[in-house]
């Protein structure tokens, strides 16, 4: 038989990682900003994992992680050339409260740290701010450890972190929603989402909201942002006016429900048993101020998965 490298792969060596799984998972998808890429990363992890002479690693979590964040760094360059020829606006992909690839949450901070606002103010940072940024901020790793990471000096990784700060806090303000609240606000966006006036939903909305679209090719999606209250009302009373024709394009006739995805509150599009859309809220001092709307049906696999095992559900809208 002939030797393909692997070193034997002892139970107590597959506990270990399978313990690790769900932080590296959550690692991932933070860095990444896609469940299925976040999966692929940490398959790849448990691959290295099974080749290697595992008698000579001291620390086994360091080395999952150093070996994880490499691979990600990695998909990141790549992803940053794919996403210059991508249709339209990327957006992450959305998850379902209760998914355990979003993490920790036991902090203000680590529960923003995978809000669909943030995720996408993650793209804006290097490779390296970004590793900084998540490691810190939502592991609670320290700089002489990440430093060690990514191979280079603690000094180095305090003055990355800083400036990755800074590069979020201009174009981030922090809100805490709790679930009760989370639900409220949803329910009374669609409520002014359906009246059919721009008046109600302007209401809802800061001066200066912004409502991004990712539809990646696959559904009609608007292919930049649009700004300001009025715009982006108006853009919702259109979105949300039952048409004969959007229903042909997503495939029936929807239910509409309130989730809270990636922390945050949302509006849920169901059809036929399956999430065509996810709107998610950006809420500060009690107004929305920014929408990621979530149509690539190739980001929306795993948030079906999650709501059908969650059901059955009570839609706010039963018939749209």
């Amino acid at each position: 038989m002939a030797d393909d490298g692997a070193m034997p792969t002892r139970e107590h060596d597959v506990d270990l990682f399978e313990r690790s799984r769900g932080r590296l998972e959550a690692i991932a998808y933070r860095l990444l900003g896609s469940a299925g890429d976040a999966e692929d990363a940490v398959q790849d992890t448990y691959l290295r994992w099974h080749t290697v002479d595992r008698d000579n690693i001291e620390i086994p979590e360091a080395w999952l992680t150093k070996v994880l964040t490499n691979l990600c760094l990695n998909r990141l360059t790549s992803a940053r050339a794919r996403r210059e020829t991508y249709v339209g606006q990327w957006l992450p992909e959305p998850l379902l409260d209760g998914d355990r690839m979003l993490g920790p949450a036991d902090t203000a901070v680590q529960r923003d740290t995978v809000s669909m606002a943030l995720l996408t103010l993650l793209e804006r940072l290097s490779p390296n701010e970004r590793v900084v940024y998540v490691l810190r901020e939502a592991f609670g790793y320290p700089h002489r450890e990440i430093a060690s990471i990514l191979g280079i000096t603690e000094a180095n990784c305090q003055q990355i972190h800083r400036r990755a700060r800074q590069h979020i806090a201009a174009d981030r303000v922090r809100a805490e929603v709790d679930a009760v609240a989370a639900a409220r606000i949803a329910e009374q966006f669609v409520a002014a989402a359906l009246t059919g006036d721009t008046e109600p939903l302007i209401a809802m909305l800061t001066a200066d909201a912004v409502s991004i679209a990712d539809g990646g090719g696959r559904v009609p999606a608007r292919r930049g942002p649009v700004a300001g209250a009025r715009a982006v009302a108006r853009y919702l009373r259109g979105l949300f006016r039952p048409t004969d024709a959007k229903r042909a394009v997503i495939g029936g006739s929807p239910t509409v429900h309130t989730a809270v995805v990636n922390g945050g509150p949302a509006v849920l599009v169901e059809v036929n048993g399956r999430v065509a859309g996810v709107f998610c809220l950006d809420v500060t001092a009690g107004r929305v101020a920014g929408l990621t709307i979530q149509v690539n049906p190739d980001k929306l696999g795993r948030i079906t998965r999650s709501w059908a095992a969650t059901g059955p559900h009570v839609p706010l809208v039963a018939r749209w």
